[in-house]
């Protein structure tokens, strides 16, 4: 069977040589997706097909900034949780222990129990060891306690019982700085179980007593002073918490004296 075309006979369709045989199995215009030309296509130069670009990565430096936080907050935690342990533990030891804990303190009853003994109240002046007296006999009347601030000499005799109640008898040599005294003042009235006076022939500024404790220091703003209160007023009583410091000798002077024979006020 034969097909007219158009113009002529029928022909075949030209088929313009390139002189080059199609590889086998490979069609003679692979052309490359996308790229509008036939894969394999020579580099300028003739040294081959390129090869595909490999992606660079690039290299980010450390987030410093923060790690550097996660640290601090890391270290202020470890911070605060060793301090509140630390308060705690020391919120929980004994009295005495955090006591004896106080620098330059003197525990007579550690060192010399002895001068602490007494059977029983007695009535006039009496001797002691340690100055200002810390136990040991003392009259059967005590010095009010209650906060008490005086500006003159009590007698040792009645103070030492206040001492034996609990109390914390803070002495100064006369003389001492009117601030000073303010001071010192400051930490006694109102506060139950102290008294204050002053005492002749100190050989430290100020000396505060407990009972069986000393502590002498040189002015008003040694910390000592509040850490010697805190310690041991009450603590430091040998007839228990509730012993009274009220009603007690309110007069001055150094002669000891019985409650009949408080002054009419």
């Amino acid at each position: 069977m034969s097909i007219s075309t158009p113009g002529g006979p029928e022909r075949r369709p030209t088929v313009v040589s390139t002189g080059k045989k199609p590889a086998a199995g490979r069609p003679a215009t692979d052309v490359k997706a996308g790229s509008g030309k036939p894969a394999g296509t020579p580099r300028a130069g003739g040294k081959g097909p390129r090869k595909p670009i490999t992606p660079v990565k690039v290299s980010q430096g450390r987030a410093w900034g923060p790690i550097a936080l996660f640290v601090a907050v890391g270290v202020l935690a470890v911070g605060i949780i060793g301090y509140g342990a630390w308060a705690s533990f020391q919120g929980a030891k004994p009295w005495d222990k955090k006591a004896n804990a106080i620098d330059g303190i003197a525990n007579i009853r550690k060192s010399d129990p002895d001068s602490l003994k007494y059977e029983k109240h007695e009535s006039g002046p009496l001797k002691y060891k340690y100055s200002p007296p810390v136990g040991g006999v003392h009259n059967a009347a005590w010095q009010n306690c209650m906060g008490d601030v005086y500006d003159a000499p009590i007698a040792s005799e009645n103070a030492v019982h206040s001492l034996e109640h609990g109390a914390v008898w803070i002495t100064y040599r006369p003389g001492l700085p009117q601030d000073q005294i303010d001071k010192l003042a400051g930490k006694v009235r109102g506060v139950e179980k102290t008294l204050m006076s002053p005492y002749e022939g100190l050989d430290k500024p100020i000396s505060l007593q407990a009972w069986g404790y000393q502590l002498k220091v040189d002015n008003a703003d040694d910390k000592r002073i509040d850490e010697f209160i805190k310690d041991l007023r009450v603590n430091a009583s040998t007839e228990g918490p509730t012993a009274l410091c009220n009603t007690g000798i309110t007069a001055t002077g150094t002669t000891p004296r019985d409650l009949q024979q408080q002054p009419t006020q």
